[in-house]
């Protein structure tokens, strides 16, 4: 499960690079350069909704406990 996890944060990151990458272009069409940066952005927040879903599933089901930090040692 851990793993899905950080493979759906890199994709994630994925997503926000691709949008930057659209942004920074400079392409004399405009408006298709905005959709397909409006979709990568869009594609970020879905999966980055989906990642807090499942990470509460996976809580809810116990497959992943939280652990914390030690204090005061």
């Amino acid at each position: 499960m851990k793993i899905v996890i950080v493979l759906m944060l890199a994709l994630v990151v994925a997503a926000l690079a691709g949008a930057g990458v659209f942004m920074l272009r400079k392409r004399p069409e405009g408006a298709a350069a905005e959709r397909r940066m409006a979709h990568a952005l869009a594609l970020r927040v879905g999966l980055s909704v989906a990642v807090f879903l499942l990470v509460l599933l996976a809580w809810k089901m116990g497959w992943i406990a939280p652990t914390g930090l030690p204090m005061g040692r």
